[in-house]
């Protein structure tokens, strides 16, 4: 068993008169924050305020850049080529990272959103237009994504350390795909399921599938998602569980200037 685990959440993602998430009451619960960079949630004035909150925290960041579909939170599938993808994340980390810097902090990691993030955990020419977009704008960039995805294959071959990510409140499929959030029981908000799912995948490596097998797992990293309306519950439900078993919330990533 792992005596470390990161805690991330997506956040920063409301935009205008839209509130999405708890930011300032979430932020300082977790140990890495994936902030949205404009596309499918976020405007600047937010997303500021966000990388603010993760620097008075001590909270790494990392970019969270999805599909251009603010309509649809960037949850539906765009056919994008593998350069149009690049160039994407580009603008989307470039963007971010300046917006950190003026809060004299910067990104450490990218974890790509929703749809993107979907395609590219089997699609391996957008595996490696993600990884291309990383190793354009700074190599010293790390990339979560799902543990033995065509993304961390790509990532590896090509230079960039990867980090897994676990959902905590995600169904799982047999084959480790997320249940897609169309069918029922894909998302998932009852502390009293979610809690020991996140202990048996962080003491033992494994979660039950939606279909009662008991699926292997490897990760670096628990996810919740920020517009679960029980994520802060969540975040402080499953933080003293793991501590009570030894378990140390910690970024695996650097926190913003740390060397």
């Amino acid at each position: 068993m792992s005596t470390s685990i990161d805690l991330n959440a997506d956040l920063g993602e409301s935009f205008g008169v839209y509130r999405y998430g708890a930011d300032e009451e979430l932020i300082p619960l977790v140990s890495s924050v994936n902030i949205a960079c404009g596309w499918h949630g976020g405007d600047p004035t937010t997303i500021r305020k966000a990388a603010a909150l993760a620097r008075k925290n001590g909270v790494a960041i990392g970019a969270h850049p999805g599909y251009p579909d603010l309509m649809g939170f960037g949850r539906r599938y765009m056919a994008l080529s593998p350069a149009e993808v690049t160039d994407s994340l580009l603008i989307q980390i470039g963007g971010l990272d300046g917006l950190c810097r003026a809060e004299d902090t910067c990104i450490s990691y990218v974890k790509p959103h929703g749809a993107l993030y979907n395609a590219a955990a089997k699609d391996a020419g957008l595996a490696e237009a993600i990884s291309k977009a990383i190793l354009l704008y700074n190599p010293g960039l790390m990339l979560l994504c799902p543990a033995g995805s065509a993304m961390e294959e790509c990532a590896r071959a090509m230079g960039v350390r990867v980090a897994g990510e676990f959902f905590a409140d995600r169904a799982y499929r047999d084959d480790g795909s997320l249940v897609p959030r169309t069918e029922k029981n894909a998302v998932l908000s009852d502390p009293e399921e979610i809690v020991p799912r996140v202990l048996s995948a962080v003491k033992n490596g494994t979660v039950i599938t939606e279909s009662g097998k008991l699926l292997p797992v490897s990760f670096d990293s628990v996810c919740l998602h920020g517009d679960n309306p029980k994520a802060v519950q969540l975040a402080v439900a499953i933080s003293k569980a793991l501590r009570a078993c030894g378990v140390l919330i910690k970024a695996f990533a650097k926190t913003g200037y740390e060397k």
